[in-house]
Formats: C-alpha cells, sequence, structure tokens
C-alpha cells in the first residue's frame, strides 16, 4: 500500500472544506452572458454577490431642486462667474449645491470657497473645479463618441469624495535596490493600475498621456520583419489591457473576439467605443490634468511629483458603464452639456491664498 494515498486524501478532503468555509475562499452564484456567435467562447462571467455590491455603490443620487431656467443670469448676479454665466439664478445654485454634494459633502462651501468672499479664487479648489467644469462640459459636447447621450457629471468620478478614488500617477516604488535591478523597467512589483500583476506598472504613461502605439499583433506566426515589435512594448499594451478590464470588470471578450485579437471585423463593437475611450483619457489628461500641475500642491500630486491622473476605472468604477449607464443629465443639461467660456488663464501665475481673480470673466455659450 502506497502510504501516502491517505495524506493525499486528507490534504484533498481539507481543501474541499476550506474552499467553502475557509476565510478568502468563496464559491458565489456566477452568471455568464453569451457576447459572440457559439463557438467562440466569448463569454462574460460575474459574481453575483459582487454585481449586487457593485449595483448599491453605483445608485444615483437625486437632484437637489428642479432649477428654474427663468430669470437673471447668474453673471449678472455674482461676481468672477467665468464658465457658468450663461445659467440662471436658480439653476447656478442648483449645480453648487450639486456639487458640494458630489464632491464635499463634509467640508461643503468652504472647499472651494472662502467664506468670507465667494467670488475670490485663492482657494486652490476653486481653480481646479472650474476647470474641472470645462472639462465635463467638452466630454458631453465633444466625445459623443465615448459617452453618447448619457454624459458625465462631477458624480461620475468622485462620488462623494475631493479626490475621485480610482487616479494614477507616475511611480517608481519600491524603489530598486541598484546594482543589476537598477533598470527594472517598471517591471516585477505589483503594478497596481494593471490587475495587480507584475507587468510594466506605468504603461500608463504611454498610453493614457502618451500616444505610444498600443497594436502590437503580428499576422504572421514567425517573424517577417515587418512588425517590429517585441516583447517589451507586448507587454505594455498587455499592461493597458488589464488596466481597462479591471477598470470595467470585463474580461477580454467584451471588446475582442480572442481567436483574432486584431481583426476589428470580428470584433464587437464595444471595441470601438474603447478605441475612444482611449483617445479621450489622453486628451483630457495633456488638456486638462497635466495644465494644472502648478496649481495643485505636493500632496495633491503622485509620489513622483506628477498630478493625479484620469484612467478608464476614475469613471466606470469597475462597471462597464458609469453608473450602469443611468444619466445624470437631464437635470444638469444648461450647466454641463452646452459649453460656457473655453478661455485657459495662465496657471503658472496662480498664488494660492492670495490670487482672488485667475482669468477672464467671459460668458459666451457654444451650444453642442
Amino acid at each position: 500500500m502506497k502510504l501516502w494515498l491517505p495524506f493525499a486524501a486528507s490534504a484533498g478532503a481539507l481543501l474541499a472544506v476550506a474552499s467553502f468555509v475557509g476565510a478568502g475562499w468563496d464559491a458565489p452564484p456566477v452568471a455568464s452572458e453569451q457576447l459572440g456567435f457559439r463557438g467562440t467562447g466569448m463569454f462574460q462571467h460575474k459574481d453575483i454577490e459582487t454585481e449586487a455590491a457593485l449595483k448599491a455603490a453605483n445608485v444615483v443620487p437625486p437632484a437637489p431642486w428642479q432649477a428654474d431656467p427663468s430669470g437673471d443670469k447668474a453673471s449678472d448676479l455674482y461676481q468672477n462667474v467665468q464658465v457658468l454665466g450663461h445659467l440662471s439664478g436658480d439653476q447656478f445654485n442648483q449645480l453648487m449645491a450639486a456639487m458640494t454634494e458630489w464632491v464635499s459633502p463634509e467640508a461643503g462651501c468652504n472647499y472651494c470657497h472662502n467664506p468670507e468672499n465667494l467670488a475670490s479664487d485663492e482657494v486652490y479648489q476653486k481653480v481646479v473645479a472650474r476647470r474641472m467644469i470645462q472639462m465635463t462640459q467638452t466630454i458631453n459636447v465633444d466625445w459623443k463618441s465615448h459617452v453618447a447621450e448619457t454624459g458625465v457629471t462631477c458624480y461620475t468620478c468622485h462620488r462623494g469624495k475631493g479626490v475621485p478614488a480610482q487616479v494614477w500617477s507616475s511611480s517608481l516604488e519600491p524603489k530598486p535596490a541598484g546594482n543589476m535591478t537598477s533598470n527594472r523597467n517598471g517591471q516585477n512589483v505589483v503594478a497596481v493600475n494593471a490587475g495587480n500583476s507584475s507587468l510594466p506598472q506605468n504603461a500608463l504613461m504611454d498610453y493614457l498621456l502618451g500616444d505610444k502605439p498600443i497594436r502590437v499583433h503580428a499576422n504572421t506566426a514567425l517573424p517577417t520583419g515587418v512588425n517590429t515589435v517585441g516583447t517589451m512594448e507586448t507587454e505594455g499594451t498587455w499592461s493597458l489591457m488589464m488596466h481597462m478590464s479591471e477598470s470595467l470588470g470585463v474580461n477580454c471578450t467584451a471588446c475582442h473576439n480572442t481567436r483574432a485579437f486584431n481583426d476589428w471585423d470580428q470584433s464587437p463593437p464595444q471595441r470601438v467605443t474603447a478605441w475612444h475611450g482611449i483617445k479621450l483619457a489622453r486628451h483630457l489628461n495633456v488638456t486638462y490634468m497635466e495644465g494644472l500641475t502648478p496649481v495643485f500642491p505636493a500632496n495633491r500630486k503622485g509620489p513622483e511629483g506628477d498630478v493625479l491622473k484620469i484612467g478608464c476605472a476614475t469613471c466606470h468604477n469597475g462597471v462597464q458603464k458609469p453608473l450602469y449607464g443611468v444619466s445624470m443629465l437631464k437635470d444638469y443639461v444648461d450647466a454641463v452639456a452646452v459649453k460656457g467660456s473655453t478661455d485657459v488663464p495662465d496657471f503658472s501665475t496662480y498664488v494660492p491664498g492670495k490670487t482672488e481673480v485667475l482669468g477672464g470673466a467671459a460668458t459666451s455659450v457654444t451650444q453642442p
């Protein structure tokens, strides 16, 4: 008799029991959805318990009240209203009340304003908020290729926090010890933005800030010299794909037929939406976030001193459609679904605590 058999059987039995009752183990009910033609293996599998938690975390808050679009304009009622001056006084106050709940429910108005002088720009968060309103308007007007008619508001990303939970920046932590480990190319550490894998940890710098080519797929099994990308570029692309997958709570088949990753004709339409999403995130980081570098204090920047930036998870927060596709725009159409002033001040001149007015006070509106 082989003595190891009873031990192996006992270990197997203990493992089976642990899979159901042990800490950290889970055998949840799973819902499966077929996405592609039968035989392609294109399925999404979702943990029903996790889905219930996600739905509870993605409830759209109601508007504080239904605003009256008539009456005097905000630019006539208040000072230093540069982007929202086209709103009526009631619409302006409604948006301010909503933003308080979306971004700073505990600090209230004082998070962005000096309570002794609400018109002043001396609190840096007000300068940032004004630029973020411009960003939100741009997304809703110019990027329907990604957000469609659903659009976004401040709440899409902030969810009651001053800084959205899902942002990213460059990171070299943990620093290499030196010698042979000093050039690890951002690998062999936990890549938080790539599904906690050991893929390149700063790949988002290449693709969601820079415009490094993403496509690495060859059309032949063996090298021909036509496709010159190598393992390093492939791992970078893989890191980005892991980020997108984790951000949306989906697998590869949400955007690809995995028998032919490179073939657009065999891919679901969501791949086109995702392509626009990559371009959108890159545009927002370059045009809006990077420009605010002089305004943000050191404690609102990453470990390497760069500003916190936007990724797929910033809006999606683990679900394929942010807030499960529920639109908030109907209550704030005039505020964030049209463009107010697009003027950009010189942020390098801003001095927190001293600058009372940064930029002009234009109130023109560009309809979508």
